[in-house]
């Protein structure tokens, strides 16, 4: 009986291809089989930012899990994308699974994780996220000893972007594409736009920083962030 292959969740960082962990490096040179997240019409993020490390030999499955999606539809869908994953695991081929940022601070190998990690011996790797990387790019703190750090996903209603943002020090503000607009006014109503800070791509070699007044919503994508750092000075 053929063993079962190992399941690797690896994180692969913001963009900047030398932030990879040295043992994410070294699951990636070794793995027979490479699977990463990639929308239906444009090249994999994750593949391209280790693009310069893969070896030409390996096998590579790319998988599609569209947002915005009802629950139900959701899971027939991605339970499909997957599919592949588990027939190269089952047939006993290691498989790295690529995940911009971290795996398990809003990332796509979260729904891999959840169908396959009870089948299948499964680690995960970290990797430096998206909301390590912006304050760091932008050259700003983040918060200073007991600052209260919030993390709010743009898409969230704005009366409930208001209430979070009356009760934290710092926040960050990820996955804002289109929602630019409701949050950049909520910022304003609340006083805090003159501290927001707005950064895309972040160490990737289109990174962009843009006075929050001067971002045009329609160009906004969606590794964009807002950084809104604390008041403290210690």
């Amino acid at each position: 009986m053929t063993a079962k292959g190992r399941l690797y969740g690896v994180g692969v960082g913001p963009g900047d291809p030398e932030l990879l962990t040295i043992k994410a490096l070294r699951l990636l040179r070794a793995a027979p089989v490479i699977a990463y997240q990639s929308a239906t019409d444009k090249e994999s993020i994750a593949r391209a930012i280790v693009s310069q490390y893969l070896t030409g030999e390996q096998i590579e499955v790319a998988y599609h899990l569209p947002r915005a999606l009802e629950p139900e539809k959701a899971q027939e869908i991605y339970d499909q994308e997957v599919a592949p994953i588990a027939e190269h695991l089952a047939a006993g081929r290691d498989v790295v699974v690529l995940c911009e940022g971290d795996p398990f601070f809003y990332g796509s190998f979260m729904y891999v994780f959840t169908r396959l990690s009870e089948k299948y011996q499964t680690e995960v790797v970290p990797g430096v996220s998206s909301l390590m990387a912006c304050p760091v790019s932008l050259g700003v703190p983040f918060t200073y000893y007991n600052d209260i750090l919030t993390v709010l996903p743009a898409p969230l209603p704005a009366e409930e972007l208001t209430s979070k943002l009356l009760t934290t020090d710092a926040a960050a503000i990820m996955k804002l594409g289109r929602h630019f607009t409701k949050v950049r006014d909520v910022l304003h109503q609340l006083g805090l736009a003159s501290r927001a800070l707005y950064i895309e791509r972040a160490t990737t070699t289109q990174q962009r920083i843009i006075p929050l007044d001067e971002v045009d919503p329609a160009e906004v994508p969606y590794f964009a962030m807002i950084v809104i750092p604390t008041k403290s000075r210690l």
